[in-house]
């Protein structure tokens, strides 16, 4: 006897002012907002579906963190049940025939961006409130992967709004039910033209672990973890999606003791705090490494794409001397051996320490926007093999996304090879080419109008003929203006051209000020003040960053008056 099939209804609706992507195809906006708009999350996957060109029994790759604290489509869904939505919405007259969805619909960033190019999915659909706090009083998101694993392009993001401000219908199939924790294939009878309809559910880790093995040396790896000379090893999911993966490849592959993971139970609302790694946030991780117990520590975000790593007694390692000094030691990862070095990638905001190491080894740096979307072409063109951001994301040409275990075992097969310290290794890396003294300051959480008319007058200021060649007295130091723009970049494989990317104020000794900003949500905005003084002299190198950056810190905040248009007395974050 035929089953009967699963009806397919077409949902009228209505257009909402406030769809456009912030960027690689992302929407993050308050869970509040998801919860109380009807057709919310319905409308904007749909845009999303329409954007692009699909083929029919096209695959598509959909990732729903439910620690990422969605509660679907109207206020009285749990969080349970944003993955049917997605999934009911995807098969749908959107040429659809087989989805490939994480057990209990948990994968990471960098494990969607492996599985679409191991499979030649379509793309992938990732719900999840990245490092922002979750919960019913945090946020939420969709992030859209295209099919060559990375972030969608400006011009994808600009289509998916274009089609969201004349969307008139959605169809759905609301009585699908799938079930996320059985691994496998089922199969369904649907009123369309697939017969049947395949949902594939695949292991979380398996897909991903097995890249990484083909990239590095795992038993040099587990020899520093087990061995007679092991390290002890601190490592923090932070209560997002990367617990999983810390317990079964940390842990159970590599042979680290089981409670050097902390923090790996994924949560809704990952515990009350902001899965970000930094020292702001992953507070209980510093505290540990201050102990001197761990010669290693690591903070993954709740997407597993960022990281933060420490050394012993909790010596920090920021994001852009990580990315150097990986990039310094290519030679220790069997991947790059074998793959060649052809060129490296920074975010312009990120500190020009790379640069230093890409002169020495006589290779490329391409510096782009903020935005991991921006490396894909350069690494599908070839020209790029490592890239980063000063917002703690590493990745190189392995995947098309930011990947923080696979920085973090880079760092791991590091120590395995020299045999060294954190710190002596961070300190040999500015012997040889200096120290570039960074922070980062965050001003989150501002009235978008009045972040918007502060950078407006800044570049006014800074732009005109009168500030160039400009000269600061602060205490002891001067500071000559030698050159000052607002970012535009050109990319050098299809001539796009992106502007007002951040201000830049670059000085006679090669220090910097960069003023940014920062899209979280169409709520609230983020200024972020960058500020960056170089020193080559190694007897100057064990300095305080704020104390060295202090002046130029003065400067920054006299000209963009920021505390006096703000009322704040200091930034939120300072990395």
């Amino acid at each position: 006897m035929e089953r009967t099939p699963i009806p397919v209804l077409t949902v009228p609706t209505a257009p909402f002012e406030d769809q456009r992507p912030t960027g690689g195809g992302g929407l993050r906006r308050p869970t509040a907002l998801f919860e109380g708009q009807r057709n919310y999350l319905p409308n904007f996957v749909q845009s999303l579906l329409s954007s692009i060109s699909m083929q029919p029994t096209h695959v598509c790759i959909l990732v729903c963190k439910r620690l990422c604290s969605i509660l679907g489509l109207h206020c009285f869904y749990a969080v349970h049940k944003c993955p049917y939505v997605c999934v009911q919405i995807l098969i749908v007259k959107n040429l659809i025939g087989r989805l490939v969805i994480g057990q209990n619909g948990i994968l990471s960033t960098p494990a969607v961006s492996c599985i679409i190019r191991k499979i030649k999915a379509a793309g992938g659909i990732i719900l999840t409130a990245s490092h922002s706090p979750g919960g019913p009083g945090g946020e939420f998101g969709v992030k859209f992967e295209v099919a060559n694993g990375g972030p969608a392009p400006d011009m994808v993001s600009e289509k998916i709004y274009q089609i969201s401000k004349t969307l008139e219908e959605y169809a759905i199939c609301p009585d699908l039910r799938v079930d996320l924790s059985r691994l496998g294939r089922q199969e369904f009878d649907l009123e369309n033209k697939f017969k049947p309809f395949r949902v594939e559910i695949v292991d979380s880790v398996e897909i991903y672990l097995n890249l990484l093995r083909s990239i590095f040396d795992f038993n040099a790896i587990r020899n520093l973890l087990t061995g007679p000379n092991q390290i002890k090893i601190r490592i923090d999911a932070m209560n997002g999606v990367m617990g999983p993966y810390v317990r079964r490849i940390l842990c159970d592959e590599l042979g680290a003791p089981a409670n050097s993971a902390i923090n790996c139970i994924p949560l809704e609302d990952f515990g009350g705090q902001p899965p970000d790694p930094n020292l702001t946030y992953a507070t209980g991780l510093l505290e540990a490494m201050k102990g001197g117990e761990y010669g290693f520590g690591a903070a993954f975000d709740a997407d597993g794409d960022r990281y933060m790593i420490l050394g012993q007694n909790g010596f920090f390692v920021n994001a852009s001397d990580s990315l150097a000094i990986i990039a310094a030691n290519l030679s220790c990862i069997p991947y790059f051996c074998q793959m060649g070095v052809r060129g490296f990638g920074r975010s312009m905001p990120t500190s020009t320490a790379l640069d230093k190491v890409a002169k020495v080894m006589k290779v490329p740096v391409y510096e782009t926007p903020a935005g991991w979307r921006y490396f894909s072409n350069l690494m599908d063109s070839g020209r790029c093999s490592l890239c980063g951001e000063e917002s703690f994301g590493t990745g190189s040409d392995h995947l098309r996304e930011k990947d923080g275990l696979w920085a973090v075992l880079v760092w791991l097969s590091i120590l395995a090879a020299r045999k060294q310290s954190v710190e002596e290794i961070v300190r040999d890396h500015w012997a040889k080419f200096g120290r570039h003294y960074y922070c980062r300051f965050d001003y989150e959480a501002l009235e978008p109008r009045t972040a918007y008319f502060i950078m407006r007058d800044l570049e006014a200021l800074i732009t005109d003929k009168s500030f160039s060649h400009q000269q600061f007295a602060v205490g002891n130091s001067i500071y000559s203006v030698e050159r000052t723009d607002s970012f535009e970049y050109i990319d050098p494989v299809d001539g796009t051209v992106t502007k007002r990317q951040g201000l830049r104020i670059i000085f006679s000794d090669a220090s910097r000020l960069i003023f940014r900003m920062s899209a979280s949500s169409h709520v609230r905005a983020t200024l972020r003040i960058y500020a960056e003084s170089y020193e080559k002299d190694p007897s100057q190198h064990n300095k305080e960053p704020q104390a060295v950056l202090s002046p130029l810190i003065a400067i920054a905040l006299k000209i963009s008056q920021i505390h006096e248009r703000t009322g704040r007395k200091g930034p939120t974050v300072i990395t």
